[in-house]
């Protein structure tokens, strides 16, 4: 379905599909429009490198019968150099308009200056929900002596929590209100200290548990996690804990098994076509994460901890440089780097793309193209396998081949093969709760 041709920044868009998102999920498209924007420090060196290696496979498995429309979009340092704003309502308007984009890094200062545009974006259009696949590609070389043991898809509550952004300098009037309603109700806070406020609220907590599940059921995972600090902040965390496991009990109560009951009642083995869902605290979840990676396979968590947890993941497997990861909602999505913008090397065309190129395998697979996101995947596999890689990974590498950011994407096309349907089967077994 298409709509009008219209202007975004004074110039006419190209001819393309808009994305329809019916029910959660997105209509197959032909040629869709994709918004790019390509971010701060690093972020148009692989923006560019992410381009060419989609377009390359897409071509590969669909010849001319499908193609993507990138149309350019701002934020960010280019935006504040084009329309003296970091994020123009227009490019909101665009991201409305298309429904699913794809984004590099960036930037925000730290401690003071503008809000998080990260944060800003994922609030204004309620992507709830932050899906951050990690695992290992053979030939990275990690710090843990297994990396292929970790295969985790968590899924982070995306828009409450401190990330809700809700804060009081010390000193203000708002602050010291704070301070002596808390006061009021028993607890002492020094008149000195800056406030900060945690909502938790069970509408967010079900549907980022909701979201987990499904994406277990639905790619035959046999684990779900809910990760909270519960245990200190029992009417936030420890609420999202009992939330979480109410909306477990109501809607897949005939498909989920405690851990409680895993023992009590199944002798510790999981009955056929069941999910365990256990969960665990936060600061445990790290320990067991590094030491017994195989018990993890999905996660479901709060904001801040799903932030944390998120990187320290993907450190397991050779770092964020090859961490995907997605912002889903209801109607529209953004795949983005999970990295920063990496100022100090920006400019010198050594960075590595990985990131946000598997991102845009998400967004492959987000549309349906499933044999483009197959043949991405495994050209990237092929080319580390081979133990050619950007600088970032390949010196860590014994004999490894330190190419530059083109030379790494030429790489990864020429290594590209159509895959068989068998393949494709074989990679993806489902996709429904990705698009929620």
């Amino acid at each position: 379905m298409s709509k009008p041709v219209r202007k975004f920044y004074g110039e006419a868009v190209p001819n393309g599909e808009i994305i329809q998102i019916v029910d959660g999920k997105a209509t197959k498209p032909t040629r869709p429009v994709i918004p790019f924007i390509d971010g701060d420090g690093i972020g148009p060196e692989i923006s560019v490198a992410t381009r060419l290696i989609i377009d390359a496979a897409v071509r590969k498995c669909y010849g001319d019968k499908r193609s993507i429309v990138w149309l350019p979009a701002y934020a960010g340092d280019a935006a504040v150099a084009k329309f003296g704003s970091p994020l123009p309502a227009e490019t909101l308007e665009l991201l409305d308009y298309y429904g699913i984009g794809m984004k590099g890094p960036l930037g925000t200062p730290t401690g003071g200056g503008i809000r998080s545009l990260n944060v800003t974006m994922r609030q204004h259009f309620d992507w709830y929900s932050c899906v951050r696949p990690v695992r290992y590609f053979k030939g990275i070389v990690s710090v843990v002596k297994r990396p292929q043991d970790l295969d985790v898809v968590i899924f982070r509550e995306n828009t409450e929590d401190v990330y809700a952004g809700i804060e009081f300098e010390a000193g203000s009037q708002a602050a010291l209100e704070f301070i002596a309603l808390a006061k009021k109700h028993g607890h002492d806070i020094r008149e000195d200290s800056g406030i900060g406020i945690k909502p938790i609220s069970k509408y967010a907590s079900r549907r980022i548990v909701r979201a987990a599940i499904e994406f277990a059921i639905d790619h035959g995972r046999k684990v779900v996690t809910i990760v909270h600090k519960g245990n200190i902040q029992k009417h936030t965390e420890g609420a999202f804990l009992k939330w979480g496991l109410e909306l477990a009990a109501e809607e897949f109560g005939d498909i989920m098994v405690s851990e409680d009951d895993l023992w009590k009642v199944h002798g510790g083995k999981l009955p056929e076509g069941k999910i365990l869902l256990n969960h665990r605290i936060a600061d445990a979840t790290f320990y067991e994460l590094l030491c017994k990676p195989l018990q993890f396979s999905v996660i479901a968590t709060t904001n801040l901890n799903g932030d944390y947890i998120s990187d320290d993941a993907a450190g397991q497997v050779g770092g964020l440089g090859i961490a995907p990861g997605a912002n889903v909602g209801a109607k529209s999505a953004m795949f983005e780097a999970t990295h920063g913008t990496a100022p100090d090397i920006a400019g010198k065309g050594i960075s590595n793309p990985c990131s946000l190129t598997l991102s845009g395998v998400m967004m492959l697979e987000y549309i349906d193209w499933d044999e483009a996101a197959v043949c991405v995947t495994r050209a990237i596999e092929k080319t580390l396998r081979s133990k050619t890689a950007t600088g970032d990974l390949a010196r860590f590498m014994k004999n490894g081949n330190q190419v530059n950011t083109v030379q790494f994407t030429d790489a990864v096309i020429a290594n590209m093969v159509k895959p068989t349907k068998r393949t494709v089967e074989a990679a993806l077994k489902g996709k429904k709760a990705i698009r929620k």
